[in-house]
């Protein structure tokens, strides 16, 4: 089992700590991570975008000119496509990007991306967070006291109000429970920093 230091909110250390085997300590599938953060930004995508088909341009219900005689291309409407301010011909229309991967792909990718981290040694597992009240300086604080000093995702067993509140100033800092945890937020934070009782429950669910 991959083994860490277990680490105090002010940077002592605790111990250690035995990371699950199956969930932090398996061989990362490159294949399965792209696929799963393809699949989670087309489902961020909004894809509201539309244009307008010649039936629904404004104007254009009277024929330009008669059909024959006039020595002219035979037109029958001026918002056909081929005229400027005319229909769009196969525009994009409003449409979902969402799709759905099948779930042990989707559980392999956050084993992979949770392997790769302790592979890089980008993790960092804490006994306990604890602030008091919503003060964004006790983040900032912590993160000084482990030396992290780039984009950091934190992850608690259960939503902290006051945790998720002291960081909300932070640019660089995300806080998810372990319920929320994506392939997406871990691969683009540098750290990962994790609650011991987080990296248990996660553990227990992906293994």
């Amino acid at each position: 089992m991959p083994k860490v230091a277990l680490l105090k909110q002010d940077g002592s250390q605790a111990g250690d700590f035995e990371l699950n085997d199956s969930v932090f300590g398996i061989e990362p599938n490159t294949h399965v991570l792209n696929e799963a953060v393809i699949m989670q930004r087309a489902n961020l995508r909004q894809g509201t975008h539309a244009v307008k088909n010649r039936s629904e341009v404004r104007g254009g219900g009277r024929k330009p000119w008669r059909q024959k005689g006039t020595g002219r291309a035979r037109q029958g409407s001026i918002r056909s496509p081929q005229w400027v301010g005319g229909g769009v011909v196969f525009g994009p229309t409003p449409r979902s990007y969402s799709y759905k991967l099948p779930k042990k792909v989707r559980r392999l990718a956050l084993r992979s991306a949770l392997s790769s981290k302790a592979v890089e040694e980008n993790i960092i597992v804490l006994d306990s967070i604890s602030i008091e009240a919503p003060k964004t300086k006790e983040v900032v604080k912590m993160l000084e006291a482990l030396s992290v000093d780039t984009k950091a995702l934190i992850v608690t067993a259960d939503k902290d109000e006051t945790v998720v509140r002291s960081a909300n100033n932070l640019q660089n800092v995300n806080v998810l429970t372990v319920e929320e945890v994506n392939v997406l937020d871990l691969l683009t934070h540098d750290k990962l920093i994790i609650t011991k009782d987080a990296a248990e429950k996660a553990g227990e669910v992906l293994a």
